[in-house]
């Protein structure tokens, strides 16, 4: 569904990006992983169209994507292969703009339907992330920062995406709504097929979500692999780092005067 190869980005002198080469195939689900700055997001932003790569190539269902200016018709069916859902749900939405308005808006850039065709599949994507016909009156200032992240969700799929991108989707939420939203990520992919694609620092949430992890530092991969292959047995010393940052149970954080005295 996805092939990446040799991908790079340069910033001036700064190589934020160098000769990542993955693939995520059809209904498939692959996290990126590593810390700030590592260039993950930088990589999803080019996949997604957001960013022109330095160099190597982005293949999404046998269809290379090319550089330079695209019409609308094309970016629209760029759109119906790719779908982006950022980490902060409430400054990609409309603060004026009611929920279920924001989602019909997506489902008309992409489908010509009738009114009461419209207000069906509008109602039918609301439902699938689990929200309500009270949530579509709403402003997004009425909803929680879960539930806007839903809205976020169920706009992404109005194109029917092939591929969907989630950018640290899941980082700003309590833990309990955290695995209410992997839960709901893992019945759509079911559900419609649709690939996931999940950039993320929580090495916790991974094992949740994907099948296949890719380790990034600097820029560059360090590992890539099974997620029972790469968190259960890593072989580079990054990702053995990474896993061994993650808090343990029974594990409290302590005062900085408290470690000064150790």
């Amino acid at each position: 569904m996805l092939e990446v190869r040799n991908l790079r980005k340069e910033f001036g002198d700064f190589v934020a990006v160098d000769d990542v080469t993955f693939s995520l195939p059809e209904q498939g689900s692959l996290a990126v992983v590593g810390e700030s700055g590592s260039g993950k997001t930088t990589t999803a932003r080019m996949i997604a169209g957001l960013e022109t790569p330095s160099g190597g190539h982005v293949v999404v269902a046998g269809d290379e994507r090319k550089p330079g200016r695209l019409s609308s018709r094309e970016r629209r069916a760029r759109g119906r292969q790719i779908q982006m859902v950022f980490q902060d749900p409430y400054a990609s939405l409309d603060r004026r703009q009611r929920i279920g308005d924001a989602v019909a808006e997506a489902v008309v850039l992409h489908q010509h339907l009738p009114a009461d065709r419209l207000r069906d599949r509008v109602a039918e994507l609301l439902d699938m992330v689990g929200l309500d016909d009270r949530q579509a009156r709403s402003l997004p200032k009425a909803l929680s920062g879960g539930q806007r992240q839903r809205v976020a969700i169920a706009r992404a799929l109005a194109a029917e995406p092939r591929v969907l991108i989630l950018d640290e989707a899941i980082a700003a939420l309590d833990v309990s709504i955290q695995a209410q939203i992997l839960a709901l990520l893992a019945r759509i992919r079911k559900d419609t097929g649709t690939a996931l694609l999940f950039i993320t620092h929580d090495l916790g949430a991974v094992r949740h979500i994907s099948d296949d992890v890719l380790v990034m530092r600097e820029g560059r991969v360090v590992e890539h692999g099974p997620v029972t292959t790469v968190l259960g047995d890593s072989q580079d010393s990054y990702t053995q780092c990474l896993i061994a940052s993650i808090p343990k149970p029974g594990w409290k954080p302590r005062r900085r005067a408290d470690r000064a005295t150790d």
